[in-house]
């Protein structure tokens, strides 16, 4: 089903676009954390689950084209990421099943929370290196495997790529530097958000046109973003993410607050 989108939804749409790819190509996570919320109260989305959707439709390409410039750069570690985006791919489609069975409502309820979470536990953890386990073999496969299944479930359920959690989770089971992490979380978040995106593209949840906006605005964007991120050193790179922190945690308690007062009507 081919949904449509006014002229001002278009405009609004490349906008959300630019702001996700550049987002995603700069610090390898984050952009479908603001995209469902961008959809829905700056580009009018009236369903949550149409939202979701279209934004791992997006997610999925954008990721793609930015895990691409960072592959020519040398920074995807293909190996380091073969259990994890296995053991995603199965997250991802039984986190797609039950986002679809819930309520609209409380879906975004949910997502605000998470949003909430997120800001707090990149707050607390701003300006740190995850610790590199110092096991091998065995216990890193079954850590990187319950890791991207967990990660695999929450993109496919949000419809977010889960970069935030994808990152630090490399750095610890496969002792990837970050700039290697950023660009491994890449091509995670492309497997993960594109089985999201198939599950609910063939329930008919995903506005096409929407995807189209949103990728013209992203794509170049991303490239940049890309480019820039090898270059920020880390100390401008943590002011970022936690400039970054505060938008999320702002954008998340406008949700809750959007959602309690809809239940308590």
């Amino acid at each position: 089903m081919i949904m449509t989108v006014s002229a001002d939804q278009m405009a609004l749409g490349v906008v959300s676009g630019a702001l996700i790819g550049f987002t995603l190509g700069l610090i390898g996570s984050g952009a479908g954390i603001l995209a469902v919320p961008l959809l829905v109260y700056l580009v009018g989305v009236k369903s949550i689950h149409e939202a979701v959707g279209t934004t791992a439709a997006v997610v999925t390409v954008n990721a793609l084209t930015n895990c691409y410039t960072h592959a020519r750069c040398g920074h995807v570690r293909w190996r380091a990421i073969g259990f994890f985006t296995l053991a995603g791919v199965f997250g991802a489609a039984l986190g797609a099943r039950l986002g679809k069975l819930l309520n609209g409502q409380d879906l975004l309820f949910l997502f605000g929370l998470l949003m909430l979470w997120i800001s707090y536990q990149m707050w607390r953890n701003r300006g740190k290196v995850p610790a590199v386990s110092s096991s091998s073999g065995t216990r890193r496969i079954s850590a990187s495997s319950g890791a991207g299944f967990g990660v695999g479930a929450l993109s496919g359920f949000f419809g977010v790529g889960g970069g935030f959690l994808i990152v630090p989770s490399l750095i610890w089971a496969n002792g990837l530097s970050i700039i290697d992490a950023i660009g491994s979380s890449l091509a995670a978040i492309t497997i993960f958000a594109g089985t999201g995106a198939a599950s609910y593209a063939l329930s008919g949840l995903v506005n096409w046109w929407l995807v189209l906006m949103l990728l013209a605005g992203g794509i170049v964007s991303g490239y940049f973003g890309s480019m820039l991120a090898g270059y920020l050193d880390k100390s401008r790179k943590g002011a970022l993410n936690s400039l970054f922190v505060v938008v999320i945690a702002l954008v998340g308690l406008y949700i809750v607050w959007k959602q309690v007062g809809l239940l308590a009507r």
